[in-house]
Order: C-alpha cells, then structure tokens, then sequence
C-alpha cells in the first residue's frame, strides 16, 4: 500500500518533491486552504498532511478533524502556534533538517 500526503502552502524548501522522491503519492494544495479544499485535494484518506505555512495553522485541526488517522507535520521557519501544537505529530524547521530526512524519516 502506497503512502499519501497533502503539502500545503508554498513548497519552498522541496518537502513535496522529498516525499515524491520517497514514493509517496502527493497532492499539492496552494493559496488560501479550507476545508473544502483538503477534501477536494483527498484529505479523507490521506496519510500524511505536511503544512509549510502557520498562517494557514488553523488548517491542522481541519485536517485532523476530517481523518482521526492522520499525520499532521509543520516544516516551515516560522513558530507553530500553540493551539495547534497539540495535534502535531511533528514540527520541524528546514533550517535544521533538510527535506530528504525528513521525508526518509516520515516514511520509516
């Protein structure tokens, strides 16, 4: 069975392009995401939502609301707001970690 996953927000570090190289099957989602585009991009039955920009934070409990199985991560510069942190499974900044890691290691 392959691995899914939702990158939204703009892609500038390559976490999109990592995961592909991985074998995943990813869907990109870009400009303002709502609940009816995580739905359109498959969220549903997505494995992995990878969100690259916290202005859009509020997106992660969207997302963790519409699949309780789902693997929410942050990879973006910028500081996670609190309300979300508890529904992360992982936030990471690519200053500290280059995208092929992180990718490897989401898929092990």
């Amino acid at each position: 069975m392959s691995t899914n996953a939702i990158v939204a927000g703009p892609d500038d570090d390559e976490i999109g392009d990592a995961l592909e190289a991985e074998g995943v099957d990813v869907t990109r989602v870009n400009g303002v995401v709502s609940r009816p585009s995580l739905e359109e991009a498959g969220i549903v039955d997505t494995d992995l939502y990878v969100l690259t920009d916290v202005g859009q934070a509020t997106t992660i409990p969207i997302a963790c609301d519409l699949n309780d199985e789902i693997r929410a991560v942050t990879y973006t510069r910028d500081t996670v707001p609190e309300f979300v942190r508890g529904q992360l499974d992982l936030a990471i900044d690519p200053r500290l970690m280059d995208a092929t890691i992180v990718a490897e290691e989401l898929i092990d």
